[in-house]
């Protein structure tokens, strides 16, 4: 049994709770880079230093295996940041025992776009700066929030990945077992994130109406030695260790005592996902329409986090009208300087899935969760925001293009 694990590391640039219209700076009019700021340090103190140090640790001491996906922005924020946070992420790179995965840049909804093409853009944009930064090359895909559909799957094989992750939904799989390699009807091959396991470490290490409480690093690595199939791909985001469950829960004991119990079962075997996915031969075909795409959020594992009421749908729509505008405004300069346009990069970060997270009015504990990041009072307020941005950058685009043509 090869046991895989899987980690997403993101910071949305966050959008500021109104336009700052005295702002001549385009960026600073729209993106909160105080705010970001705060939030990246706060939790890179938490977080990623202290969890890139353990994982270091681990390394040298037991030889584990590792993948993360870091989106493009995360790396911006950290370069301007905490370069600290990088160079740890370096020196994880440089053992060997790292594997980065590909992702969209700015961890966006581009995937759920009719035309792939932007899509296509900010994978392979993010490719790029992994490449730029870790020497590294992606060959396994892990789409923003694991969302994933036949068209999807049939876009990344396009783009020359090998694989890609996915939730492990009941929906989906039927009888079947997340713990096996999959095909997606295109022929691309499929891993599955074990949600069950995976959520007894994100969600649930610190509850105490939860019926194993406490979870200790011998009864997990139990569980995972008594797991049928090829594989246990365990996902989660990276904030588990220090952020979502505090140092004082014994998270990081938890993390270090791990690899020591699980020497003691010869049929658990490290792995990364390429590995996983060049000794497995898939046991069958995952066949995910449009209207069934599945993702890794919230108890109904689809996209109604992010679409899932009026608001959310509304600015979605409205990102084709600033498309438009901003396609018209970036072709009065050369095509060796239109990614570069600060207004760009502005649409790009107004794709990232965060805006229309924060937008969601679902009840009871998925709730809760929408509300722990975000920023905003109420998903009203996120969405009065998102609109307010919208139309202001419309009409600067518009302004910019008149400015342009009588110039």
């Amino acid at each position: 049994m090869y046991l895989s694990l899987n980690f997403e590391v993101h910071q949305p640039n966050r959008l500021k709770k109104s336009v700052n219209y005295n702002s001549g700076d385009l960026w600073n009019r729209y993106i909160d880079v105080t705010l970001n700021r705060e939030i990246f340090n706060k939790v890179a103190d938490k977080c990623y230093i202290p969890s890139n140090r353990v994982i270091l640790e681990l390394i040298d001491d037991y030889d584990i295996e590792v993948s993360y996906s870091i989106t493009g922005v995360f790396l911006e924020q950290a370069l301007e940041f905490n370069e600290e946070v990088l160079e740890l992420f370096k020196d994880l790179s440089k053992t060997g025992n790292v594997e980065f995965l590909g992702e969209t840049y700015h961890h966006s909804l581009s995937s759920l776009f009719e035309d792939h093409e932007e899509f296509k853009e900010d994978a392979i944009e993010h490719k790029k700066i992994i490449k730029d930064i870790f020497g590294y090359k992606t060959t396994t895909f892990r789409n923003t929030e694991l969302i994933f559909n036949n068209k999807i799957a049939e876009t990344v094989k396009e783009l020359g990945f090998r694989g890609i992750f996915t939730e492990g939904a009941d929906r989906i799989l039927g009888w079947r077992s997340p713990n096996y390699v999959y095909h997606s009807t295109s022929g691309l091959k499929v891993l599955l994130r074990n949600y069950n396991l995976s959520d007894d470490i994100g969600f649930r290490f610190s509850s105490r109406d939860w019926v194993e409480h406490p979870l200790t690093a011998d009864k997990y690595s139990r569980w995972l030695s008594n797991t049928h199939g090829d594989c246990i791909n365990l996902y989660m985001d990276y904030e588990t260790f220090g952020e979502h469950q505090w140092k004082d829960t014994g998270i990081f004991e938890f993390l270090r005592y791990l690899p020591i119990e699980l020497e003691k079962y010869e049929n658990i075997e490290y792995a990364t996902p390429s590995e996983i996915l060049e000794i497995n031969e898939p046991k069958g075909t995952l066949d995910v329409f449009d209207f069934s795409t599945v993702s890794w959020a919230d108890s109904e594992r689809d996209v109604s986090a992010w679409l899932g009421n009026k608001m959310q749908q509304s600015s979605f729509q409205k990102l084709s009208e600033i498309r438009e505008y901003l396609g018209r405004y970036i072709k009065l300069f050369p095509k060796s300087e239109q990614k570069e346009l600060i207004e760009y990069k502005i649409y790009k970060n107004m794709q990232t899935s965060d805006n229309f997270y924060y937008m969601c009015t679902k009840g009871f504990s998925d709730m809760d969760v929408h509300s722990y990041f975000s920023h905003f009072s109420s998903p009203f307020d996120a969405y009065a925001s998102y609109l307010d941005a919208h139309y202001d950058f419309k009409n600067q685009l518009v302004l910019k293009m008149l400015s342009k043509y009588f110039k």
